[in-house]
Order: structure tokens, then sequence, then C-alpha cells
């Protein structure tokens, strides 16, 4: 049955696209997030949705649709020189074959970036694209949050649509995103246009925005905890109220104690001692093995290269003897592990040139969009007062996914890739109706001087 309703409400939409093209982009940004064909039990699983959404918003937009204010920016071109760059380390990696699996979804990823901002030319269409992204992953994120809230989380425990441990529907990756999402929810609850933000709206992003900070606590993953922390100093920068702000935040934490688990404080806990924690030892290890192959291979291994990696590190071991507790070094012998971190992950396997291409396109649209804010910011016009807050959305969307990735290898997400889109498009929207007001304002209309003006003034 539940296949039914999602292919019903998949083929409505792209019927509709028929009128409205650019619903087809919004069709495969809905697929691509929330991956119904994983959800399914049986037909969906046999069609690929994916692939028809995705073939419809290209020839949609080639054949179909208008392309005025579309243009090709400064960071789809480091998209496309990292997907080129990808491309050949995938010819030449040191597993072929994992390293092919991954290519499969990783240039989808990034050629969808490079496409969608060439449709981001309307505010409308930045909303659209920003509500989808938002209420996409908000269905896993309610789904979850209403298991936490219950007592159904624990960390590897909490279960989401499907039992699928891979993209967002990975614990940590999912805690990153949903943290990473509410400003764009304190955005809609302020300045969205698709749904009036009268009561109901704010309500729900209100609950919504709840439900994401219950993602981290419910899935116990130490990097949400680590957002939550730079979400709060990153909002401290343009709240009014600071000492306000500061003290309903440590009033919320301090209720929200009695509520957690013991497992939470034991999970978080592992923070402050990586070393006695196998998992931080590993990935401590792993970013050591990463630096010395790439000092051997500048180029990279291409993807999943950490194949390869094997080595032996000291882990203290805790030892509880009725109120005697040892600490012991025991050796451990590792292999195969994954980096465990995007800097590393695109380090090891796209080399050098692919590590500055990314980290320059990550860096650049913190920048892009801290310009906007302060071009933006103070401007009191009916249709100028939502750009800085979108700006401030999307620049600490960007800061917390590299918050995340610095512990997980996630440099490829596609949810982050559409932000990433849309951080571009947003961008170049700006660029031109900042540039069609200045133009307005070098070359003033003048007064109609002709005489039946005149008489019509003085008629009147």
């Amino acid at each position: 049955m539940i296949d039914l309703v999602f292919l019903a409400f998949i083929g409505f939409i792209l019927v509709l696209g028929l009128r409205r093209p650019f619903l087809w982009v919004l069709a495969y940004a809905y697929i691509d997030i929330l991956a119904p064909q994983k959800i399914g039990y049986g037909m969906i699983q046999s069609i690929p949705v994916s692939l028809i959404a995705f073939l419809a918003a290209f020839g949609g937009w080639l054949l179909m649709d208008y392309k005025k204010g579309a243009r090709f920016t400064f960071r789809q071109g480091l998209i496309l020189a990292l997907l080129v760059y990808c491309a050949w380390t995938t010819g030449h990696a040191d597993f072929p074959e994992p390293a092919s699996t991954k290519w499969d979804w990783v240039w989808k990823a990034m050629v969808f970036a490079i496409f969608l901002p060439l449709t981001l030319t309307t505010r409308l269409r930045l909303e659209a694209l920003g509500l989808v992204l938002v209420l996409s992953v908000g269905a896993i994120v309610i789904s979850a949050g209403m298991k936490t809230a219950l007592g159904g989380g624990g960390y590897e425990s909490l279960y989401f649509f499907v039992n699928d441990n891979s993209g967002l529907y990975e614990s940590s990756t999912l805690s990153t995103v949903a943290i990473a999402i509410i400003p764009l929810i304190a955005w809609f609850m302020r300045h969205g246009t698709v749904f009036t933000p009268d009561w109901r709206v704010k309500a729900f992003g209100a609950a919504l925005i709840f439900a994401c900070l219950l993602i981290p606590v419910g899935t116990e993953a130490r990097t949400g905890l680590l957002c939550i922390a730079v979400l709060g100093v990153l909002l401290l920068r343009d709240v009014k109220r600071r000492l306000t702000f500061i003290a309903a935040g440590a009033a919320l934490g301090l209720v929200a104690l009695p509520f957690l688990p013991q497992s939470y404080y034991e999970r978080m806990a592992t923070i402050g001692s990586p070393s006695g924690d196998e998992s931080a030892s590993t990935r401590v290890a792993v970013w050591k093995w990463t630096l010395d192959y790439v000092a051997a291979n500048p180029l990279g291994g291409g993807f999943d290269a950490y194949r390869g990696n094997k080595f032996t590190y000291d882990m203290a071991v805790k030892e509880v003897s009725g109120n005697t507790t040892s600490v012991e070094f025991k050796e451990v012998t590792d292999e195969a592990r994954a980096y465990h971190s995007s800097f590393f992950e695109v380090l090891g396997e796209q080399g050098w040139p692919g590590f500055i291409i990314w980290i320059w396109l990550q860096l650049l649209g913190i920048w892009h969009m801290e310009k906007l804010r302060r071009r933006w910011k103070g401007r009191d016009g009916a249709d100028q007062q939502w750009q800085a807050p979108l700006a401030i959305a999307l620049q600490i969307a960007s800061i917390i996914y590299l918050v995340g990735a610095t512990f997980q290898g996630i440099a490829y997400q596609p949810v982050m890739f559409m932000i990433i889109g849309l951080q571009i498009g947003f961008h170049s929207y700006c660029r031109r109706i900042d540039s069609q007001v200045d133009a307005d304002a070098s070359f003033p209309v003048r007064p109609n001087r002709s005489r039946g003006a005149t008489d019509a003034v003085a008629a009147g």
C-alpha cells in the first residue's frame, strides 16, 4: 500500500511538471533526500524513480523552462573541476570496484549541484527548494524525534523509516543535517511566502526545531552535541538580547538533563577521553595514516582508498574491581578503517588537488553569504528584509556541516551539495537584482514635461 502512495504522489508531481518543469527539479530533490524507494517494500524498489526524476529535471529545463537570469558561476566551475578530477582518480583508484560503486552516486550529487543554480532564478524558486529540503529532512526528523520522545532512542538503536545505516539515514549524518537546517526553519517562520508565517506555521516550525534538537539525543551522536554547541555560539552574533539568549539556552539545558538516559551521559563522556574509546582512537590512527599516504601519493588513491590502511595503536582500557579502577593499555591492530572525517576523506581519495578544490568550494560559500549578509543587513525596503536572514541561515548551515564533517566521512553528502546549489543560486539572484537597483539609481526617470501631462495636472 505504501508503494502505491509514493508512486501516486511522484506520478502526480511528474504530471504537474508538464506545465511547470521546475516541479521536476523539486521532485528529484525530494526523492534524493527521502529515498522513498528504500521505504517501500515491493513495486517501487524495481522502478528507477530517482533516475526518472533526474532525467526529467534536466530535460524539462533544457526543453521547456525559461532561461532568463541563469548564469554559470565560479563555484559551479569548482564543482565541475572536482567532478572531473574525481572521475580521473576513479579511473586510477587503488580499489577499482569499491571506487566505482561510490562514484555511481557521487557524480549525481555533483552534477545536480552544478545544474541546480541555473533553475533558481526567482525568489519563489529559491524558497520552494529550501522548503522541499526542510520538509523532506523534516519527515525523517519528525519520525525519529517522536521515537526519541517516547523513549525509543539509543546509540545505533534508533531506527528511522528504513533500517539502512547509510546516507542521510546514518545517525551522525542525520544529526548534523538536522542541526544545520534549524536556521533555515526559523527563516521560514518569519519570511516565508509559500506558507504565510501565521501562528500555524510558527507552531509547526517550533515543533520541528525541537524535533531537530532531539535527534542528537535519540541517536546519541557525539557530533550532534558539538553541532548544537556551535549553533548556539553562531546565533549569538545576530541575536538582539545576548544575555537573555544565553540564560534561556542554559535553562533549557538544565531542564533537559533529568530526562536524558544514562547511556547518553556515558556516550558523551567519551568526548573528553578519546583515548579510552576505540572509535575515537581508530580515527586518530587513520588520520595519521592518511597523512603518510598522501605524502607518498599526493594525487590521492581514488574513492575508498582507506581500504589499504593497517596500523597498530595502544588503547587505554579501564577495569573496575570493587572500589578499585585500573587502567591498562592494550595493543590493538586494525585495518581497512574508514576515514571518519570529510577532510581526510577528500585528502586521501583525491589528494592535495582535490582537497584544495573541495575546501575552496566550502569556504567560498561561507564568504559569499557573509558578503550578502553585510550588503543587505539594515535595509528596510518592502522586499529587502529577507535576504540578509537567508544569507545567515545558509552560512550557518555550511559552518555546521563543516563541524560535523570533521568527524564524519560526508564530503559528498547530496543534501549539503543541494545547500551549496541553493547558496549559488541565491548569490546570483541577489547580484542580479542589486545590479538592477544600481542601474535604476544611475538613470533616474525624468518627469514628463509634455503639454498633455501639464494639462492633466492642472485639470486634476
